[in-house]
């Protein structure tokens, strides 16, 4: 570790040095110091990769052991052996998805009668809604396991999807994407055309938010594939679980594989990095949509 160390300290001073003597160095530099960061972000992602290839003694060793073993296939088995793999990433695709889809469809719309429709109060539920983004959510856990309980959604996936389907944060983001983007002179002209305001909504307006659902969607996908704490208190059964919940079943006082535990969290991760790949551009965009007034 310590000639680790030194050996970044010395590159930082060369790096130092150069941008010093030449213009050029400054962009060199700037690279290196991006690069290295994201090679930091990157190494806890590559070091699940590596050990859900290794023994759990292998996991233990020091030095770390930093490249691939030959114990995936051990790994897999006992993975399928202890847990119910396919079943839960089923469960946690069924919640994540759903959630998601009515996350964008009653947000889009909350945001959009926000950012375009003038009517009473309006200012007034606006302010409301922010508000409740300011109240820690576990300061609602009580009460909402209540109303769950009487429900009768206990053991029942409704219990996570329905009630933050319409989220105060999901407002929030559409209605500042409309604001900046949606000109009101589209809608006015496809009112002339004789368009219902829903025909506005779904043919003119929605493709415009393609960069906001985007973005709102991955969040949310992020958010509700490692949802852990609501998932614990309101699924019982194991035929319920999630991803979240059958990784904690695989961690026992009487013992851990680790190996296998690495192993169905890297299978648990990968639909998040490749959702997130997939959507980047359209996420960037989202993200950025509105920084730069023209």
């Amino acid at each position: 570790m310590t000639k680790l160390l030194l050996v970044i300290a010395a590159i930082a001073v060369v790096l130092i040095i150069i941008s010093i003597l030449h213009p050029v160095g400054k962009k060199v530099s700037l690279y290196f110091i991006l690069g290295l960061i994201a090679l930091i972000m990157l190494l806890p992602f590559f070091m699940m990769f590596v050990m859900a290839t290794l023994k759990t003694n292998e996991i233990y060793s020091f030095p770390p052991i930093m490249w691939f073993g030959s114990n995936l296939a051990e790994n897999f088995k006992n993975m399928t052996a202890t847990v119910n793999f396919p079943k839960s990433f089923l469960n946690s695709v069924i919640v994540t998805g759903s959630h998601v889809i009515l996350v964008l469809f009653f947000c889009s719309i909350g945001g959009y009668a926000f950012s375009v429709y003038d009517f009473p109060g309006r200012k007034q539920l606006f302010a409301i809604l922010l508000a409740t983004m300011m109240i820690p959510a576990t300061a609602g856990i009580i009460p909402w396991f209540i109303m769950m309980s009487k429900f009768g959604w206990v053991n029942d996936f409704k219990a996570l999807i329905i009630p933050s389907c319409a989220n105060a944060f999901g407002i929030f983001w559409m209605r500042q994407y409309c604001q900046n983007n949606v000109p009101k002179s589209l809608m006015e002209a496809a009112r002339i055309d004789g368009c219902s305001e829903w025909t506005i909504f779904f043919r003119v307006i929605a493709p415009i938010l393609k960069p906001a659902y985007a973005s709102l969607g991955i969040m949310q996908f992020v958010n509700m594939w490692n949802e852990f704490m609501q998932a614990l208190i309101i699924l019982r059964k194991e035929k319920l679980y999630t991803l979240p919940l059958m990784l904690r079943s695989m961690v026992s006082d009487r013992g851990t594989d680790y190996g296998a535990v690495m192993l169905a969290s890297t299978c648990a991760v990968l639909p998040l990095l490749i959702c997130f790949l997939c959507a980047s551009k359209f996420f960037m965009d989202g993200l950025t949509a509105g920084a730069v007034k023209e």
